[in-house]
């Protein structure tokens, strides 16, 4: 857990090999942290979702991250909420595991990432935390090459519950059930 930061900061200006984009199937521009993305990186990365064309839910892919900071942008795709029987977390879990594999098969050591699906996706927000941390923590066990996983999070109530998240798991860790 060592690994994993929690800090309310703007994503967009991280200086970090690899920013992780909260993107929808289709790899447009939307809102949220995904047309915050778009405008700072310009729009050649629009250009380059283009060309890749579609996402899977629970899938991610990488592009050059153009005007950002950092050197690619693996977009994520999380689900939209649907009232938890859909295999929601499994799939959020999914979008967060791709996203650590591919910044780290890309030479990633530092990675951003942003609380996906827990916008306008509409995801519970203590519940989309607590997937979030689960699964970079676990993912990293495979990502030797990440030295550190940030997640920015500016709003006070999403830091908040991805801090109770990232303490939850520790006490799992420290209790052995992890």
């Amino acid at each position: 857990m060592h690994r994993i930061d929690i800090r309310p900061l703007d994503i967009t200006t991280m200086d970090v090999d690899v920013i992780v984009n909260a993107a929808n199937e289709g790899l447009a521009p939307g809102g949220g942290v995904s047309g915050a993305i778009h405008r700072a990186a310009g729009p050649e990365l629009e250009e380059d979702c283009r060309g890749i064309g579609r996402c899977p839910t629970g899938s991610a892919r990488i592009t050059r991250a153009h005007r950002l900071r950092a050197r690619y942008v693996v977009h994520a795709v999380g689900p939209r909420w649907t009232g938890g029987d859909a295999d929601e977390d499994a799939i959020l879990a999914s979008a967060y595991t791709d996203a650590i594999h591919l910044a780290a098969d890309h030479g990633g050591r530092t990675v951003a990432m942003p609380a996906i699906s827990c916008g306008i996706f509409g995801y519970p927000l203590e519940r989309g935390a607590s997937v979030a941390i689960r699964a970079v923590h676990l993912a990293l066990g495979a990502a030797s090459i990440i030295e550190r996983v940030t997640f920015c999070v500016p709003d006070a109530d999403v830091h908040v519950a991805f801090r109770r998240a990232f303490d939850d798991e520790q006490v799992r860790i420290l209790a052995g059930s992890a």
